[in-house]
């Protein structure tokens, strides 16, 4: 049976994160921003489970130079993931049964928390916090491939980050960009994996 394989953030998921840090860092345009978040130790350790939520907010407030307390930015930090894109639930519902439907995701405790519902249509998941990997490393998709015991041609990846989908191809994965369900969708069924999401 083919893998689905769903990055979550900007592909089923809201994600307001890069324009809230863009307000909170006004100097910083929005490839800055990613940048910055992409290089920064605090967001590294916290995304692989090696910090707690109170150390992150501690060391990303100094990190990013911010001027606000703790549980201010734990709050806001939360409110980063406000909810599902439209047909998210709709197209996992749609490929369940027909295929092996999962995630992998570069994320964190608080926000997995707030993607539970999702979370419960997987048949797997595989968050970095709890696996320790971060895409776009190979492991984290060589791991996905050898715990499900599949081939790498097998599984058909979507995430919004060219790098994410390069390193994905690079080992064998089926992979493409898409930055909603509806763009899922259109891949899916121009590959005959998927008749319909309302079916």
């Amino acid at each position: 049976m083919p893998v689905v394989l769903f990055d979550l953030g900007g592909v089923l998921v809201q994600s307001n994160g890069r324009s809230a840090l863009q307000q909170l860092s006004p100097h910083l345009d929005a490839e800055q921003v990613l940048d910055r978040w992409n290089r920064s130790r605090s967001v590294g350790l916290f995304e692989r489970g090696q910090m707690a939520e109170a150390e992150f907010a501690t060391a990303f407030i100094q990190e990013w130079e911010l001027s606000m307390g703790e549980e201010a930015f734990l709050e806001s930090f939360a409110a980063w993931v406000p909810g599902y894109l439209d047909g998210t639930m709709e197209l996992v519902r749609a490929l369940r049964g027909k295929h092996r439907v999962g995630c992998l995701s570069n994320t964190n405790a608080i926000h997995w928390k707030r993607v539970a519902e999702l979370r419960g249509l997987f048949d797997f998941s595989f968050a970095s916090h709890i696996t320790g990997l971060m895409k776009p490393d190979h492991q984290a998709f060589e791991l996905v491939i050898s715990t499900l015991k599949v081939r790498p041609s097998e599984v058909h990846f979507f995430d919004d980050l060219q790098a994410n989908v390069s390193a994905a191809r690079e080992v064998g994965i089926n992979a493409s960009v898409a930055r909603s369900p509806s763009e899922v969708e259109s891949i899916l069924l121009s590959n005959g994996l998927l008749s319909h999401a309302g079916t």
